[in-house]
C-alpha cells in the first residue's frame, strides 16, 4: 500500500528540496558546458533552476505521491534541468548525467514494482525504453546531422519513465517534444535568430514533450 503523507507536507518538501538542489544543479550545468570545474552560474541561472526544479518536483508529487516512482520521476526532473541547460549551451547531452539518471530510475521503478506490485508497469517502462532508444539509434545513423547519440539516450531514458506512466503518455511525450521542436525552430527563423540549416539541440523540446505529457496524463496514484 501506498504510503499516506499529505499532500501538502509532500509539496512543501519538493519546494525545499528544489531550493537546496536548484543550485547545484545550475553549478553542475555550468561547469559541464564550459567544461571546467571551478566555473561559477549566475545568480539567474541558479534562480531560473531553483524555479523549474520545484515546479517539476511539485509535479512528480502530483502525478505519483508518495512511492518509490515518485523518486524515478524526481531524479529524471533533476536530469532534465542540467541536460537542457548544457544542451542549449553547447549542443551536448553528457553521460555523465544522462546515464546515471537512467540507472536511478530504473532502481527506483524497480523498487516500486517489488513494493507496490507494479510489475507490468516495470516491464512495460523497460520495453519502452528498449523501443524509443532502438528506433532513436536507426534514426541516428541514418542521418547523423540531424539527431546525435546523447539524443538517443535521453530517448531511452525518457521511454523509461513515460513508458512506466503508458504507452499512451510516451507517444503523446514524444509527439509533444517533435512539436515543440518544430514550433521553435519557425519563431527562430521567423524572427532571424536562426536558419533553415542552423542546428539546434533537441534535448529541450524533448524534456519539455516529456513533461507536458505527464501533466496531461495527471495523477497516476
Amino acid at each position: 500500500m501506498t504510503p499516506v503523507v499529505p499532500r501538502e507536507v509532500l509539496l512543501a518538501v519538493a519546494v525545499l528540496a528544489a531550493v537546496l538542489v536548484g543550485p547545484l544543479l545550475a553549478r553542475a550545468a555550468v561547469r559541464l558546458a564550459a567544461r571546467d570545474d571551478v566555473a561559477r552560474p549566475t545568480a539567474a541561472r541558479v534562480l531560473v533552476s531553483c524555479v523549474l526544479l520545484a515546479g517539476l518536483l511539485c509535479g512528480a508529487v502530483l502525478v505519483t505521491g508518495a512511492r518509490p516512482a515518485g523518486l524515478a520521476l524526481a531524479w529524471a526532473a533533476g536530469a532534465g534541468v542540467v541536460l537542457a541547460q548544457v544542451d542549449l549551451a553547447v549542443h551536448r547531452l553528457p553521460d555523465r548525467v544522462t546515464l546515471p539518471a537512467g540507472a536511478v530510475c530504473a532502481a527506483a521503478l524497480l523498487t516500486d514494482a517489488a513494493l507496490l506490485g507494479t510489475w507490468p508497469a516495470l516491464l512495460r517502462a523497460l520495453l519502452a525504453a528498449g523501443a524509443a532508444g532502438g528506433i532513436a539509434l536507426l534514426a541516428a545513423l541514418a542521418a547523423p546531422a540531424g539527431l546525435g547519440l546523447g539524443d538517443v539516450k535521453l530517448l531511452a531514458l525518457l521511454g523509461l519513465v513515460l513508458g512506466w506512466a503508458g504507452w499512451g503518455v510516451l507517444l503523446a511525450g514524444v509527439f509533444l517534444g517533435l512539436l515543440a521542436g518544430a514550433l521553435i525552430s519557425l519563431l527562430l527563423v521567423a524572427t532571424r535568430r536562426a536558419g533553415w540549416r542552423t542546428a539546434l539541440p533537441f534535448g529541450p523540446p524533448l524534456l519539455l514533450g516529456a513533461v507536458l505529457a505527464l501533466a496531461v496524463q495527471g495523477p497516476l496514484t
